[in-house]
């Protein structure tokens, strides 16, 4: 997959999307619970849509129905 093709979310997006605080995103950040982040050079997040889907799906409850 070519890098243009590919979708980063924002840290403001993702927070939306899971409806937590920014300071959530950065505690989960520091304690290695959050999802895996891109550092761009100026030292912004992104976090790309298939890290972000993975790690929602690590999250799920085995045996749920």
């Amino acid at each position: 997959m070519a890098a243009a093709s590919r979708k980063f979310l924002t840290v403001p997006e993702v927070c939306a999307s899971l409806g937590v605080a920014r300071s959530t995103f950065y505690d989960w950040r520091a304690k290695k619970r959050g999802p895996r982040c891109v550092k761009l050079p100026n030292g912004d997040l992104r976090i790309r849509l298939d890290d972000y889907e993975q790690w929602l799906e690590s999250l799920a409850e085995k045996g749920a129905a």
